[in-house]
């Protein structure tokens, strides 16, 4: 399989010494100074190989972090050319080196429902005509549904919102 060759990365004077602040500041967080220690390396012309080899990366997670400082990069000349303090400056590269929302599930209940749930647990279940003395999270479930508030609910989840 053909080696790409890796972007060039070029930094101005003063957003190479804001990483270089990241790099010392010892209550930052690691993932961000091994991301900014890999966008100086990158830009002093280092190889991803050695880059990966040097952070104990993988060589993919080099090449989406140089690839993402270059896709963000116009963001930084354009602050630097409207002359931004250096504390917004560092906000931007901070925000350049932060994870992406990842992708996942979406809530399936609203607070409302929850709060609904959770005040139905605060009833007495005569009050709900439920042959029981006291509410389990299976009798919960039950009577949401029935009450309309959700579709379906597993007792777990009841049992979770109670927590």
């Amino acid at each position: 399989m053909p080696r790409t060759k890796a972007l060039p990365i070029k930094l101005s004077s003063r957003t190479e010494q804001l990483l270089q602040q990241i790099v010392r500041g010892t209550t930052n967080p690691y993932r961000l100074v091994r991301r900014a220690k890999l966008i100086l390396g990158a830009a002093s012309g280092e190889s991803n190989s050695s880059i990966s080899r040097r952070l104990e990366l993988d060589r993919e997670q080099v090449a989406l972090w140089r690839g993402r400082w270059k896709e963000q990069s116009e963001k930084l000349v354009t602050a630097e050319e409207e002359q931004v303090t250096d504390k917004k400056l560092m906000a931007l590269i901070e925000e350049i080196l932060s994870d992406q929302p990842r992708a996942g599930t979406t809530k399936s209940f609203t607070v409302e429902q929850v709060v609904q749930i959770v005040a139905i647990a605060c009833e007495s279940p005569d009050s709900s005509e439920r042959p029981v003395s006291h509410w389990t999270p299976k009798e919960l479930a039950l009577e949401a549904i029935k009450r309309g508030i959700v579709e379906n609910i597993s007792p777990r989840s009841v049992g979770r919102f109670l927590k």
